[in-house]
């Protein structure tokens, strides 16, 4: 557990103003989940619809504390050996084959190979993938895991030793631990319920669409001179469209790839023909633009 006295984060409202200040809006909840995740030295995991920050906020923790970010990207089929560690074998038959070779003064070779055997899973030979680069590293890093819900069960089980405790068991080698704690987040999509035994090691942060006020900040924030008025319809427009029953829903970099559109074509107001000829910016599946352009035009 972190020392009191070394903690990075002062508070609460600090951490909100300098996630603020590397462009990062987040709510008084989400900083504060933030600054105790740091003070508690225990993971954050981060639920939501995507493209609500889930992501972003890892990264933007990073950029805050000037900390070094692993990220472990999550797909199904991800395994031990492409998550955690694994042996260099190419390097491992190499050895072997040049301890084949006899020693001097011992025909047999029986010296040369016990020497091979002493050192073939030495550190020499191991290929440590994120979870055990972020356990060995001598500096405190933040540790992403993006989209853990994509695991399956079995591949989840390997995270709850690391998130308990800190550390990884390596047959061949022993038990390495954490000479720092990690800052951690694991995101999720909620594509499917993640086991009780993974929640139970983490704070938990749901992070859901933006209210419109917020919206428009974020749009301010990063669509450099977009006016009040312009970014008010653009988040009146993006909350028109997240009610509608569509297959996906436009994401916050959407609504600032639209907001930005705008301002290349000069744009000073969102018509109703400019929002039509627009859609596939905030919209990625064709009948989901066909809905919305529909309902757009019965509104006039």
């Amino acid at each position: 557990m972190p020392d009191p006295e070394t903690s990075r984060l002062g508070s609460p409202e600090a951490v909100e103003e300098e996630l603020r200040e590397t462009g990062y809006l987040a709510d008084q909840h989400a900083a504060s989940v933030v600054y105790l995740a740091e003070r508690l030295g225990k993971p954050v995991l981060v639920e939501g619809p995507a493209g609500t920050g889930k992501t972003e906020l890892a990264k933007s923790v990073a950029a805050m504390t000037g900390l070094r970010l692993i990220r472990l990207q999550c797909y199904e089929g991800l395994d031990e050996a492409k998550a955690l560690y694994e042996w260099n074998y190419r390097k491992q038959l190499l050895r072997m084959q040049a301890g084949q070779s006899p020693a001097s003064g011992d025909p047999s070779g029986a010296a040369a190979w016990r020497d091979v055997e002493s050192d073939l899973f030495g550190e020499e030979f191991l290929l440590a993938r994120p979870l055990l680069e972020a356990i060995r590293s001598p500096e405190p890093v933040v540790l992403l895991i993006d989209e853990v819900d994509r695991l399956e069960v079995e591949t989840e089980a390997l995270l709850l030793e690391i998130l308990s405790d800190y550390q990884v068991s390596i047959p061949e080698l022993g038990t390495v631990t954490a000479t720092s704690t990690p800052l951690v987040f694991l995101t999720s999509n909620n594509s499917r319920e993640l086991s009780e035994a993974l929640k139970r090691r983490c704070l938990f942060l749901f992070l859901d669409y933006p209210s419109a006020q917020r919206e428009r900040e974020i749009i301010r924030s990063r669509v450099p001179g977009i006016g009040e008025g312009l970014a008010g319809q653009v988040s009146e427009l993006v909350r028109s469209l997240r009610a509608m029953d569509l297959k996906k829903k436009p994401s916050v970099s959407e609504t600032i790839d639209f907001a930005t559109t705008l301002m290349l074509l000069e744009a000073d107001e969102v018509t109703p023909r400019l929002s039509a000829d627009t859609l596939h910016l905030l919209l990625k599946h064709q009948s989901d633009i066909e809905k919305a352009a529909a309902a757009l035009a019965a509104r006039g």
